[in-house]
């Protein structure tokens, strides 16, 4: 691969993930999707990383779609464009479902699949002055391998309106609606970025992972007698687990639990 379109840096627990396609506003292609995605199992296989944090290089996150790339498959036949859509589909997924906490920290420009991984991440702060839109019908297609995220972030009836429209939308938008949760000063986007890390560095390792897997689980069932049995038995699982007994030890002792640096 000619570029590095993707650039991991580890430091103390925390990956920094970096789109790094800055002449293209980090579009994706193929190249791009399939190393993100190689990435992010790298890093959810690593027990030494605890959380992650997704930028990108230069002016934008991430503008979508490459050009050169969809006119590409413009050609492919229907079979290539579905195995090329659950590329797509795939990296959504594998972020979506890392078992480490996630943050976008946006600034510049988030469209179309940009968006997509926006929503896919557990936390999303954006700067002040960046811009949102899911432009696909703009060129005749749809929000389709993204849209189980961003109707998850958003609801239906934002969809409804943001999937139709394909206007853009700023950050106090994007906050009000649900996309990203914080809205920041440029300057000040990686001190908050910084602050949410150092927040989710004091929780349990383990107990990250399984909250976030409890999101997933819980979201949208009906509170019955198999949903309550089964947040028992989670959390009956972690009482009973090493994690749990340092974390309730260490508050009773009044000290720092093992995971937290001295």
């Amino acid at each position: 691969m000619s570029e590095e379109t993707v650039k991991v840096v580890l430091k103390k627990g925390v990956a920094s993930v970096t789109l790094n396609r800055p002449a293209v506003h980090n579009a994706f292609d193929d190249a791009l999707i399939a190393r993100l995605t190689e990435s992010l199992r790298e890093i959810g296989d690593d027990p030494g990383v605890r959380v992650v944090v997704l930028r990108g290089a230069g002016k934008s996150f991430s503008a979508g779609a490459d050009l050169n790339w969809m006119q590409r498959m413009a050609g492919y036949s229907r079979t290539q464009n579905l195995a090329d859509a659950m590329g797509l589909a795939q990296l959504l997924h594998t972020l979506d479902s890392l078992p480490r906490p996630t943050i976008a920290a946006v600034h510049g420009v988030a469209f179309g699949g940009g968006v997509g991984l926006v929503a896919a991440c557990d936390i999303a702060v954006a700067a002040e002055t960046a811009a949102f839109s899911l432009s696909e019908v703009r060129l005749g297609l749809i929000p389709a391998v993204i849209s189980p995220y961003v109707v998850a972030a958003i609801g239906a009836r934002q969809a409804r309106r943001y999937f139709l429209t394909a206007e853009r939308f700023d950050a106090d938008e994007a906050r009000r609606v649900g996309l990203v949760h914080e809205v920041t000063a440029p300057e000040a986007l990686e001190a908050r970025v910084a602050a949410i890390v150092a927040e989710l560095l004091r929780g349990g390792p383990g107990a990250l992972g399984a909250a976030k897997n409890l999101v997933a689980a819980v979201a949208g069932r009906p509170v019955d007698t198999a949903l309550m049995a089964d947040t028992a038995r989670r959390i009956a699982d972690i009482r009973a687990g090493e994690e749990a007994r340092e974390g309730v030890g260490a508050f009773l002792e009044k000290r720092k639990p093992r995971w937290l640096p001295e």
